[in-house]
């Protein structure tokens, strides 16, 4: 223990040497320096005082991240006793990802010609793709390659890290608990066993995604660049449009399924990063980038294209349209809300992101002509980080542009007319109700007026049971994404209002309003044979899309109240809830908890008694189970 004290100590006084990174939470802690923390009042945005260099837009093609490949052995072993359930879930493959520093063009203009200084994964930003299919368990040995504290070209993230697969159904030692960190020459073996939680496949998941959650850095590392997608595959949902399977879905697939990660980002004069560790609010970059490439444009074929749209962050929420260059939004059909499938797909005019939300977009390019432009547009209103004004822009911003050629050939792709049924509520299962409320207090975000502790457990959830959540934002000028780890939720009120299974979120104005899924394609079927949508999409489509009964982000506008229903199945360890506008997240609205024994939940918050143990490999055989009975 003694011993890693002195290394967190060391960490902090790098920190102090550099003066361009984030204060350590002792820092924050003490109440006589919270001023600090906030930027002077009636200060000018820092957009408007240091904007980006000038660009031109859609001269830089969409980069598209490499598919990730197996190896055969690891090199030392995996410690089997370090992961729950290893022996049940035996990898089938094995990888190993390098976080590195290096260059990378933005866009081919000056200053950004010349490189900006990332962080990533094998030398890219995004990192890898992970093609996972259910049924295939995996282990990633991630590497900590980054410079040391003072030795690096990004001065503003700190090498020390640890990685999150977003809202996969993972046991704790893998799941990049925020104190779960590796340093610099260290690494850190993650065990995804890839099936649905409680083996139900209405639980499954498609679209993820990993990025850093080192406590107290996760804005900063992921703003350097630490982020990726990662994607799951079963019978169903085959990644084969050409699949013989009669219950394949036939979704475009191989080289017209396109990941797009968005980030908006600020740049000094000389074409790299800024970041301001000063700003509290969350942070707002002045040029938008997909795939980390300014502005990018994509040729797409005369055919269907499935897009999985990712909101990055750190801070912007956006209202996404497809345009062909008027005002007039083009529809679009929506078959995922938060990586999984919607039960049947939704016809929209857009769609609202908050902030690690994600959509897949069927977009069908049939409808224009060879050599047309047609656009992704952002309208939605963000003046600061705090979360959008809810107006929309009258014209917006293009993110990206899509020139629009031929098709190669045939396009065997579908969108079925039903995909899977919700999982059910089952208020049996229900052990406890809490309640969450998410405020601002002199210069901190916090979560029932506590900040982030992670020798604090603000409750203890017992495996297998169910509890219902009621997030509450008490702000009135500020909006929160929050993400609990672990396991989605369902939707039962917003504001009030029921919802049923039968409902999708939309929004008009500040409220939050629900449209019925199409009748088309609502009835339910019990046939395994997919069924084509004959229209890519129908009359009267929702006016704006905001996510499905299933999430795993409820988005908490001003003044807003949701409840929601979650389950607990198959592991036990510490995670956390917190807000994924990233810069609340790190100062410092986050909390922990844990999935204990039957028989011994409780309320909270009470004292951790976990011994922690080195941030060095080799670990020592060391289970969560070991550390959650120990806390009973």
């Amino acid at each position: 223990m003694h011993i890693i004290h002195r290394r967190r100590d060391l960490l902090k006084l790098g920190v102090l040497a550099g003066s361009a990174a984030l204060p350590p939470r002792s820092f924050a802690q003490q109440q006589n320096l919270l001023n600090y923390l906030c930027p002077p009042d009636g200060a000018p945005p820092v957009l408007q005082t240091k904007p980006s260099p000038p660009v031109r837009p859609f001269v830089a093609p969409l980069r598209i991240p490499p598919i990730k490949q197996p190896i055969l052995t690891l090199d030392p072993p995996p410690d089997q006793r370090a992961h729950q359930r290893y022996n049940e879930f035996l990898p089938k493959k094995l990888y190993t990802v390098h976080q590195q520093e290096f260059k990378q063009v933005y866009h081919p203009d000056r200053p950004y010609s010349n490189g900006t200084w990332n962080w990533g994964w094998d030398g890219i930003t995004p990192g890898p793709t992970y093609i996972a299919r259910y049924g295939e368990p995996v282990l990633v040995r991630i590497f900590n390659d980054l410079p040391i504290i003072g030795a690096g070209n990004v001065n503003f993230a700190m090498p020390s890290t640890t990685t999150h697969l977003h809202n996969a159904h993972t046991a704790s030692e893998s799941d990049g608990y925020p104190m779960n960190w590796i340093d610099s020459g260290e690494f850190w073996d993650h065990h995804y066993g890839n099936f649905a939680a409680d083996n139900d496949p209405r639980e499954k998941l498609h679209t993820l995604w990993y990025h850093d959650h080192r406590l107290d850095f996760t804005a900063a590392n992921v703003y350097a660049g630490l982020a990726g997608f990662y994607l799951l595959f079963d019978e169903q949902d085959s990644g084969d449009e050409n699949d013989p399977d009669p219950q394949a879905w036939h979704l475009p697939s191989g080289k017209y399924d396109v990941p797009l990660l968005l980030h908006d980002i600020q740049f000094d004069q000389n074409g790299q990063v800024i970041f301001d560790p000063f700003n509290t609010d969350g942070i707002l970059g002045d040029r938008y980038t997909v795939n980390r490439v300014i502005q990018p444009f994509f040729v797409a074929e005369r055919r269907k294209y499935r897009f999985r749209i990712l909101n990055g962050g750190p801070s912007r929420f956006y209202q996404l349209y497809i345009t062909n260059g008027d005002d007039k939004p083009v529809p679009f059909v929506i078959v995922t809300g938060d990586g999984n499938f919607l039960p049947a797909p939704v016809c929209v005019e857009n769609v609202y992101l908050s902030v690690a939300q994600r959509i897949d977009a069927i977009i069908d390019f049939s409808q224009f002509r060879a050599g047309d432009h047609v656009y992704l547009r952002n309208r939605l209103e963000q003046t600061n980080g705090k979360g959008p004004s809810g107006d929309l822009l009258a014209v917006g911003q293009d993110i990206m542009r899509f020139d629009i050629t031929d098709a190669a050939g045939p396009d065997r792709s579908c969108i079925p007319t039903r995909f899977r049924e919700l999982p059910p509520v089952d208020m049996s299962l229900v052990k406890q109700h809490r309640e969450w409320a998410f405020d601002y207090d002199g210069g901190l975000w916090t979560i029932n007026g506590r900040i982030m502790d992670p020798a604090r457990i603000d409750a203890g959830i017992e495996q297998g049971s169910a509890e219902i959540w009621t997030l509450r934002n008490t702000g009135k000028n500020w909006a929160h994404p929050i993400h609990s780890h672990f396991t989605e939720f369902l939707l039962l009120e917003v504001n009030g209002r029921p919802i049923d299974e039968q409902t999708i979120q939309s929004r008009a104005g500040r409220h939050n309003e629900y449209r019925p899924i199409p009748e088309a394609t609502a009835a339910a079927t019990t046939s395994t044979v997919t069924t084509c949508n004959p229209q890519v999409c129908v009359a009267n489509p929702v006016p704006v899309f905001m996510g499905g009964r299933r999430r795993d982000i409820t988005t908490l506008l001003p003044n807003d109240e949701i409840k929601i229903y979650m389950r607990w199945a198959d592991f036990f360890g510490k995670y956390v809830m917190h807000c994924h506008n990233v810069v609340h997240e790190d100062h410092a609205m986050m909390i922990r908890w844990d999935i204990v024994e039957p028989g011994k939940g409780f309320i909270g918050p009470k004292p951790a008694k976990e011994v922690e143990t080195p941030h060095v490999e080799p670990r020592p055989a060391h289970t969560t189970t070991m550390e959650n009975s120990s806390n009973g």
